[in-house]
């Protein structure tokens, strides 16, 4: 009742309010209104001025600047006059607005503009006293009618006030009383509120209180008072109630807890055992007192596992509470035997055994080995097959010792443990299979032993990327070319996988094609370079924007020619372990075009350490490129004389880890070949001085005791010597290289090649190649700035192979030249 009459006052004072208000309103509206009405009174009454005041100067100077303002004006009253009578609210008002609006045109009708027009003609009446005088009167009978107006627009302006100021002192009096009777009725009804709710409500928080932290004792007394015996009743049973909910939902949080941990911690890694040694460390102890993993043997070796393969499997983790426990360590294999799980071996379903010691099904399984677990004190069991996509990759058992045993929830429990992992395992299984693929076929491309050449002593290192981003495709190769030389290659492909390892292999074996035709340094990665640029799968596969440095080195002349594209340039060891960084120009990557590629000469010293390398060596996430290069310095300065033992040094200074890319570095310790074994002799373009030149190279295998190859060789000079005297330009000039093999060698400054042909019965020639082909292991032509060299060589006597074989420093002195 208090509650109603309460809501009725204050909707009465709201009332009264809103009615007060639309009063002042109104009269605010009112009032507004005759402020505007006054305002333009005094606009029309400054045009009636701005007229006269033109005429009269007019009519007294004749001064025609009069006349702009006073046409202005005239034009204006017709408008300003309607917007008077527009604003006047009364009928005596817009009766005195009508007057002057027509008073005030025909004052301008009948006396201003035909005065002003007199005037204009020279009429002399339009300055008179009594043109003066009318005028005078007219300007008076209006001024008269605007004071009027103002005066009674004022005094209706005054009435309005006087009405809204008494309105608002009648609301003003209503609102006092409605408050003083509100403020009455608030306070009984604020005591009555206290003493029948507030009161109770206090004490049913306190309650609540020691309930939510923890004093499940908490009772609310039974007072028996209408509505608040309900919330008695409803306080006691939520605090029987309570200490069961908290408990379960303590448990709940903790399984949740547990699957939220195991989706973190579980596949940290792309390694299977290591997958599988997190899923054991999530689950122990917070789930179960021991665990173990078996995973199939494929899954293991990253193959990929089949829907009715081989079931054998090998243990991958354990772990327990305590290490005495009588199961199988990780490693050992796993056939038959426990854990026993329902369906299959090949299509095994999850099974919870509530206690071990009663499930005759798990004990028949293996007697010795259930009286063995039970004995330790294996209470109860849950084994869940690791399944992905319809495929077995293993099982994970769980084991509890503890008195409580696992119950069905605990099944569903371990099920969202096994998926996870299982989805886990399979990432790192496939990652695996990747990386596998990958290395075994990147190690297949790569060189599997550096070929056996006399030009440079080679160690080298490779080691592949140690990240999930996979095998990168880094490589190198040492090429044997012709006349004793040999090419060191260094590349690096774009991106990761096998697709970078393919890469590799197509572009080293485009390499070592371009190579065997003994082009420059230069003109080979400009050749390499067209070539990317014509695969249309170039870019996806990473040979565009590929870097690669191709060195040439010649032992007899020391000097060595290299050029590169986009790739970092070598360092080179003097004999003396002073350590230069070679200076030039770097060429775009390939597969950019357009740019092209310089040569960068060095002329070496014997001993020699050519030092080339990826920039996964020098560069990572951790440390720049520029500081990588000044450590790879330093460790090259401070590396051990022997190459094996320096590549070693160098590795375990620069990497401290798995690397992030893969990683190249390739030492080459040059050679020198002695004067003793190399013979140079010019040769006229006579061809009488064939019969010389067979001569020099038969005396000279005599001095080199290789009486067996005088024969072949005779005959080989004889040809190459004519085919230049022939077909070639002066100079000419005949070399004789012994090494691992006889290299014979003519060169001339023409740049014609020649090349095989089947010579016909009746030819005279085309047939001197053939024989040379038929006779050596190898024949080719290389060119040079100078011209070209064609060579042939052919294979020491058993005896004879080896560079240090064949006689005394003096039986090797070179024949005096032709």
């Amino acid at each position: 009742m208090a509650g109603a009459s309460l809501a009725v006052l204050i909707a009465a004072i709201f009332a009264a309010f809103i009615w007060s208000g639309f009063n002042v309103r109104e009269t605010g509206l009112a009032e507004r209104q005759s402020h505007a009405a006054l305002s333009q009174s005094r606009l029309v009454d400054s045009l009636i001025l701005d007229i006269e005041t033109g005429q009269r100067g007019f009519t007294i100077t004749r001064d025609p600047h009069f006349l702009p303002p006073w046409r202005a004006a005239e034009a204006r009253f017709p408008a300003q006059a309607a917007e008077l009578v527009r604003l006047s609210r009364s009928p005596a008002e817009r009766s005195l607005a009508v007057q002057i609006s027509r008073a005030g045109q025909s004052f301008i009708d009948t006396y201003s503009t035909p005065l002003v027009n007199e005037t204009r003609q020279g009429n002399p009446h339009a300055s008179s006293l009594a043109a003066t005088l009318t005028g005078k009167q007219k300007v008076d009978a209006l001024r008269h009618m605007f004071d009027r107006y103002t005066a009674t627009e004022r005094s209706d302006v005054a009435a309005r006030e006087a009405a809204a100021d008494a309105s608002a002192r009648r609301a003003t009096a209503v609102a006092s009383a409605g408050f003083g009777a509100s403020v009455l009725l608030i306070g009984t009804y604020s005591a009555y509120v206290i003493r029948v709710i507030v009161w109770p409500v206090r004490n049913a928080a306190a309650v609540a209180t020691r309930l939510a932290v923890g004093d499940l004792t908490a009772r609310m007394p039974m007072t028996g008072r209408r509505e608040i015996e309900q919330l008695e009743t409803a306080f006691n049973t939520m605090a029987e109630s309570l200490e069961s909910s908290l408990a379960q939902a303590r448990e709940a949080h903790e399984r949740l807890r547990l699957l939220y941990d195991s989706s973190v911690a579980v596949g940290t890694t792309l390694d299977v055992t290591r997958t599988a040694q997190e899923l054991v460390d999530v689950a122990i102890p917070r789930f179960a007192d021991f665990a173990t993993v078996d995973l199939a043997i494929c899954v293991l070796r990253g193959e990929e596992p089949t829907v009715a393969g081989d079931t054998s499997m090998q243990r991958a983790a354990t772990g327990g509470i305590r290490h005495d426990a009588p199961l199988e360590s990780a490693g050992a294999m796993v056939k038959g035997g426990l854990p026993a799980t329902g369906g299959s071996r090949s299509a095994p379903r999850p099974m919870l055994v509530h206690d071990l010691s009663a499930c005759p099904q798990w004990r028949a399984d293996n007697p010795q080995e259930a009286e063995r677990l039970t004995a330790y004190g294996m209470r109860s069991l849950i084994t869940i097959p690791l399944i992905t996509q319809h495929v077995l990759l293993g099982m994970v058992s769980f084991w509890r010792s503890r008195p409580a045993p696992f119950e069905k929830q605990d099944l569903i429990d371990a099920e969202g443990l096994a998926v996870k992992a299982a989805v886990a395992i399979d990432n790192a299984r496939r990652y695996t299979h990747e990386r596998e693929s990958a290395l075994t076929l990147q190690r297949a491309l790569l060189p599997q032993q550096p070929a056996e050449q006399p030009a440079v002593d080679i160690a080298y290192r490779y080691l592949p990327a140690g990240t999930r981003a996979g095998v990168g495709g880094d490589w190198f190769d040492v090429i044997p070319l012709s006349g004793v030389r040999v090419a060191l290659v260094v590349g690096d492909i774009v991106g990761h996988g096998i697709h970078a390892s393919a890469a590799m292999g197509r572009l080293r074996t485009a390499v070592r094609t371009l190579a065997d035709v003994d082009l420059p340094p230069d003109e080979l990665l400009t050749h390499l370079d067209d070539l990317v640029l014509h695969l249309e799968d170039a870019p996806a596969n990473g040979e565009r924007g590929a870097t690669c440095l191709f060195a040439v080195y010649d032992p007899v002349s020391r000097h060595c020619t290299l050029a590169s594209a986009g790739h970092p340039l070598p360092f080179v060891i003097a004999p003396d372990g002073r350590v230069q960084e070679i200076a030039g120009e770097i060429g775009p990557p390939v597969g950019v075009g357009g740019l092209p590629f310089e040569n960068i000469e060095l002329d070496l010293a014997e001993g020699s350490t050519l030092a080339l390398y990826s920039d996964g060596l020098v560069h990572s996430g951790t440390r720049d490129f520029g500081e990588g290069l000044t450590l790879l310095r330093s460790a090259l300065a401070s590396s051990p004389d022997c190459l094996e033992a320096a590549c070693s040094t160098i590795m375990d200074t620069l990497l401290s880890g798995p690397p992030e890319d893969d990683v190249v570095l390739l030492l080459a310790r040059t050679c020198a070949l002695t004067s003793d074994r190399v013979v140079t002799w010019d040769i006229p373009a006579d061809p009488e001085c064939v019969a010389q030149a067979r001569t020099l190279a038969v005396e000279q295998l005599e001095a080199w005791r290789l009486p067996a190859l005088t024969f072949v060789t005779e005959l080989v000079v004889s040809e190459l010597v004519t085919n230049a005297i022939r077909y070639g330009t002066p100079p000419i000039q005949l070399r004789l290289v012994r090494d691992t093999a006889l290299i014979c060698e003519v060169s001339d400054s023409s740049n014609t090649a020649p090349h095989l042909r089947r010579a016909r019965t009746f030819d005279e020639g085309g047939r001197g190649l053939l024989l040379v082909a038929q006779l050596t292991q190898r024949w080719g032509t290389r060119h040079s700035k100078g011209g070209k060299t064609i060579w042939c060589e052919q294979a020491l006597p058993a005896a004879d192979n080896s560079p240090a074989a064949g006689g005394d420093p003096d039986d090797g002195t070179p024949a005096p030249e032709a």
